[in-house]
């Protein structure tokens, strides 16, 4: 059943004397490179705006407008937690997630009484959550935080881009699209990658899988009949 994005989950804790509510939210974690950011944010009680959602489901102009009014709100109070690439690989990925979103809130300018989190629980955690599955899909507060650590990522991703323009970065993020992995394979890792993660580290074999993955039947027959492709046609082919 659809559920539309709104405050059900903060009017609880309201109804029960809880009076400030941040919502937390990550971008990046399944990126190839770059930093996992985490953001907080606690909405005034009376907080409207008919356009937030989740930000993937926003058009990313939309988003950034959005972003733009959540934090030239002097009624809002936000922060972001962000862990780089070398911790990523030193920690993992998982750990590194909760230690932003365990600095965003520290970085708040002043304590939430309670935190919905996207996803599942973090523990530890310094302050009372609840953890909502597909959370920014159904909390307003989530959402506000999941535009602000999206925007605040992908604005640190166009400026890697300026420095590593040979791996197109503003397009896609540091995510594991076509692109990236053939950009992968070419030039190598560059050092906002995140080596522990298998694609960087056999960027071929991530790039063979994406293109079979994407093969039409007939191509995916000749292979599994032995007869295959040469690669530079099997390469042309899945770009056309």
């Amino acid at each position: 059943m659809y559920r539309r994005c709104g405050f059900r989950y903060e009017k609880k804790l309201r109804a029960i004397g809880i009076a400030r509510i941040a919502g937390i939210d990550e971008a990046g974690r399944g990126a190839l490179a770059g930093p996992v950011v985490a953001a907080a944010v606690i909405l005034p009680e009376k907080f409207r705006h008919r356009r937030l959602n989740d930000s993937k489901q926003l058009a990313p102009d939309l988003r950034e407008e959005i972003y733009e009014d959540l934090t030239s709100n002097p009624n809002l109070t936000w922060a972001v937690g962000i862990v780089d690439c070398i911790e990523i690989d030193r920690i993992n990925i998982l750990r590194a997630t909760h230690k932003a979103m365990r600095e965003a809130i520290a970085a708040l300018s002043s304590a939430p009484d309670h935190v919905l989190i996207d996803g599942l629980p973090v523990i530890p955690f310094p302050v009372p959550q609840t953890a909502i599955i597909d959370g920014d899909c159904l909390s307003l507060t989530i959402a506000a935080a999941s535009v602000v650590a999206k925007v605040t990522r992908d604005r640190m991703m166009r400026d890697f881009c300026a420095h590593f323009p040979e791996y197109c970065f503003s397009q896609h993020k540091g995510y594991g699209t076509e692109i990236h992995l053939l950009k992968l394979h070419e030039f190598g890792p560059c050092p906002i990658h995140r080596r522990s993660f298998e694609p960087v580290a056999q960027p071929l074999l991530a790039l063979e899988g994406l293109i079979a993955a994407a093969a039409p039947p007939a191509r995916r027959s000749r292979r599994e009949t032995g007869r295959s492709l040469p690669a530079e046609q099997g390469l042309q082919n899945s770009l056309s």
